[in-house]
């Protein structure tokens, strides 16, 4: 028995740490992130360029502001990211020529090339959490769901 058991409505006190969602979206993101750092750094990415670039296999010639609404991003934090994608090969930036103010991002051949190879990391980080595709398409739908419940409230 241990101390939690020992307290009337433990489990019921709100203010507990195993009861806290911040604390279980943290430590599920900590860990998510965690598997990912050794498959990624065979690919010489960290994880927000890895993100990065799955926007840009969706769809290229996007512009900063674009992948940082994708990602939820302001450009302070990508656009290092994206000088260090660029120096490692995998993207051009480049003017906009409708509008020289916008900054359009577009995939190297290497950059293009390296899809192939990030399939396997997916599904290797996949196969880590044991859980079938409906699973994982709930769990995202409840996540999105909880994304978009606090961007209209905070």
């Amino acid at each position: 028995m241990n101390a939690l058991d020992e307290m009337p409505g433990a489990a019921n006190d709100p203010l507990l740490l195993d009861n806290q969602l911040c604390y279980a979206l943290y430590a599920a993101a900590h860990r998510m992130t965690k598997s990912y750092r050794p498959l990624l750094d065979r690919l010489g990415l960290t994880y927000p360029q890895y993100l990065v670039l799955l926007v840009l296999w969706e769809g290229e010639g996007l512009t900063v502001s674009e992948i940082g609404r994708r990602l939820r991003l302001d450009s302070g934090t990508l656009t290092p990211v994206l000088k260090r994608l660029e120096t490692g090969g995998l993207l051009l930036r480049s003017r906009r020529r409708s509008d020289e103010r916008e900054v359009e991002i577009s995939l190297t051949p290497h950059g293009r090339d390296l899809r192939g190879e990030a399939a396997q990391v997916r599904e290797t980080v996949m196969c880590q959490l044991d859980l079938t595709e409906p699973e994982i398409r709930a769990m995202r739908a409840d996540l999105n769901r909880l994304i978009e419940n606090l961007s209209v409230n905070g």
